[in-house]
């Protein structure tokens, strides 16, 4: 059975076809024979009870430069839709935040991926602290006294944006890094909310595993690997990819968090 899915994810000239997920999800969508169309948040918009996008027909291919095709602007009410796929990066921000809103219009009706409310309601890095074991060290406050307090007590730290993406703003303090209260000072200034705060654990020079799960279990992972001199592995920043195995721990992890994910619907 063909299906019409509507992605809403950002420009898709601009993504980079090795690292994307979004576009690889595209290309498979593509080869079984589903219809595809782009828009962006920008797109949405709700009229009169509808759930209106100005999108456009998609075609993709894993060729550089030549990537994509877009049709023309179609007026497009995504109850008409089978799947809409909420694909863009953060920030996490009031306008994410009102394309939950509009979004949970249209589904269950329309298959919504991930279910709009969860996506609002579990931010991941605040998502992940109601389960115990599974978190290194870790405290989230815009308060530079508790920060400076888990400095003392772990040395050795990472901050960054609770809300960020693709390695933006992290910083690795070391022991004897005098600069967290300047890069305290300079979150406080730029964002309006708390930082997150972990002991670094030296082992993510081998690596920073993703692990994909798919209704609660895992299908596969990569092992992100960092370039020399950099803590961050996000590929936005130069880390390589490997293909990986999950270890009994991750399997662990798995285990402990599939369940919620399912729950609240969140199929990826």
């Amino acid at each position: 059975m063909s299906l019409a899915v509507a992605i809403q994810m950002d420009p898709i000239e601009d993504v980079d076809i090795n690292g994307d997920s979004t576009f690889v999800l595209a290309l498979e969508a593509q080869k079984r024979g589903h219809s595809l169309y782009h828009y962006g948040p920008a797109d949405l918009s709700f009229v009169d009870g509808r759930i209106i996008a100005n999108a456009r027909a998609l075609e993709v291919r894993r060729e550089h430069g030549n990537h994509h095709s877009l049709g023309s602007v179609e007026r497009i009410d995504l109850a008409s839709t089978d799947v809409v796929l909420m694909r863009q990066d953060p920030p996490f921000d009031m306008s994410y935040i009102t394309a939950t809103h509009l979004l949970e219009r249209v589904h269950p009706k329309t298959l919504v991926v991930n279910d709009p409310t969860s996506v609002r309601n579990a931010p991941e890095k605040i998502f992940v602290t109601q389960f115990e074991g599974v978190l290194p060290p870790t405290v989230i406050s815009s308060d530079l006294r508790e920060i400076k307090a888990f400095r003392a007590e772990y040395k050795d730290i990472i901050v960054k944006p609770l809300y960020g993406n693709g390695g933006a703003g992290v910083f690795h303090i070391k022991p004897d890094d005098e600069n967290l209260t300047v890069v305290h000072e300079m979150f406080t200034q730029f964002y309006k909310e708390p930082m997150i705060v972990q002991k670094y654990l030296p082992e993510v020079r081998q690596g920073d595993k993703r692990i994909i799960l798919v209704d609660g279990k895992p299908v596969g992972a990569i092992n992100r690997v960092p370039p020399e001199g950099e803590s961050r592995s996000n590929m936005h920043v130069g880390g390589q990819a490997f293909k990986s195995q999950l270890t009994s721990r991750e399997r662990e992890l798995c285990e402990i968090i599939g369940p919620s994910l399912k729950e609240q619907g969140l199929l990826l």
